[in-house]
C-alpha cells in the first residue's frame, strides 16, 4: 500500500514540474515588479486570467495557439500599463491602482469570454503546451524560459532596464539624476504583466480551459515563487547570486512550490487547504533570512561578550 502511495506521488511529480515551469514566467514578472521596480503590484490576479482569457477566445475564432500567445502577452502589457497609469497620472497608491485594475479585469474576462469558463481540446487544437504530453510541455516551457531569461538579461543591461533598476532602488536620487522615474514604472510594470498575460495563456492551453478565476492567488504563488527562489539562491550561491541567477532560482522557487503543494495533496489534505499552504510556506521563508540574520547577531554578541571575559 505504502509502494503504490509513493508511485503515485512520484507520478504525479512531472505534471508539477512542467506547471511550476509555466508558473515560473509569471513569477519572474512578478519578480520584476516587486523586487526590481520595488512597486508592490496586485494587477497579477486579473491580468493572469485576462492573458488565458484572450488566448483561449483567439484559438477559438480560429487563431493559431502561437499567435494567441503573442495576444495573450499584449493583453498583459496593456492591463499593466493601466496600472501604470492608474499611479502615476491619477496619483492612485501603487496597490490601490493594482486593486482597481485587479477588479476591473474580472468584468473585461466576463466580456472578453462572454461567460465565466471556455474549454479549449488540445483534440481539436494544436496547443503549444497540453496536460496530456507533460514531456513536451516541459521542453516547450524551458525554450520560453530561457529566451525569457536572456531577453531580460540584456534589457535590464541596457540604459532604459537602468532607469527602471535605478527607479526601483532609489526614486528619489534617480528623480535628481534627470530620470522620468514615472515612464520607467510604466514600462516595468507592463514588461511585469505582459510576460503574466503569458503565462496565462500558456496555463490556459496547458489546462485545457480559461476560467474567470483562473488567477485567483496567482500573487501568492508568484511571491512565493519569488522567496522561495531567493532563499534557496543565496543558501547555495551567496554572494555569487547575480541577476540573471535570481531570475532562474524565481523559476525553481515556482517548481519547489508546487512540489510542496503536491506533498501535501499526496498526504492527504483537502485541496481547499491549499491556499493556508501556501500562506505558511511563504511565511516560513519570509522567515528565514530574519531568524538566520538574528541568529547571527546574537552569536556575534556572544562570541566578543565571550572574548571579553
Amino acid at each position: 500500500m505504502l509502494d503504490s502511495s509513493i508511485t503515485a506521488l512520484v507520478g504525479n511529480l512531472p505534471p508539477a514540474v512542467a506547471q511550476g515551469m509555466l508558473w515560473g514566467i509569471m513569477a519572474i514578472g512578478v519578480y520584476i515588479t516587486f523586487k526590481i521596480l520595488d512597486f508592490a503590484d496586485l494587477t497579477v490576479d486579473g491580468s493572469l486570467a485576462f492573458g488565458g482569457a484572450v488566448a483561449v477566445m483567439c484559438i477559438i475564432n480560429g487563431y493559431s495557439p502561437g499567435v494567441a500567445l503573442i495576444f495573450a502577452c499584449l493583453a498583459g502589457v496593456a492591463a499593466g500599463f493601466v496600472t501604470g497609469i492608474l499611479h502615476t497620472v491619477l496619483g492612485i497608491p501603487d496597490i490601490l491602482a493594482g486593486i482597481l485594475s485587479q477588479i476591473a479585469l474580472y468584468s473585461i474576462n466576463m466580456n472578453v469570454m462572454d461567460k465565466s469558463n471556455v474549454a479549449v481540446s488540445v483534440d481539436k487544437y494544436n496547443l503549444v503546451v497540453s496536460l496530456r504530453h507533460i514531456s513536451h510541455t516541459m521542453v516547450v516551457s524551458l525554450i520560453f524560459l530561457a529566451i525569457i531569461t536572456i531577453i531580460l538579461y540584456w534589457y535590464f543591461g541596457t540604459e532604459q532596464g537602468f532607469t527602471i533598476r535605478s527607479t526601483g532602488c532609489n526614486e528619489n536620487m534617480s528623480r535628481a539624476q534627470g530620470i522620468n522615474t514615472n515612464t520607467a514604472k510604466v514600462i516595468g510594470l507592463s514588461i511585469s504583466n505582459g510576460l503574466v498575460g503569458l503565462s496565462g495563456g500558456l496555463i490556459a492551453q496547458y489546462q485545457g480551459n480559461a476560467d474567470v478565476n483562473m488567477g485567483r492567488g496567482a500573487i501568492v504563488i508568484g511571491l512565493a515563487a519569488v522567496i522561495i527562489g531567493q532563499v534557496l539562491g543565496e543558501a547555495l550561491l551567496g554572494k555569487y547570486l547575480n541577476f540573471i541567477g535570481k531570475l532562474v532560482f524565481s523559476v525553481i522557487g515556482a517548481i519547489v512550490y508546487y512540489f510542496v503543494i503536491t506533498f501535501a495533496l499526496w498526504l492527504g489534505f483537502p485541496s481547499w487547504n491549499t491556499k493556508l499552504i501556501s500562506a505558511v510556506v511563504v511565511a516560513i521563508f519570509l522567515a528565514v533570512p530574519y531568524l538566520k540574520g538574528k541568529w547571527k547577531t546574537s552569536f556575534y554578541k556572544a562570541a566578543r561578550r565571550g572574548a571579553g571575559e
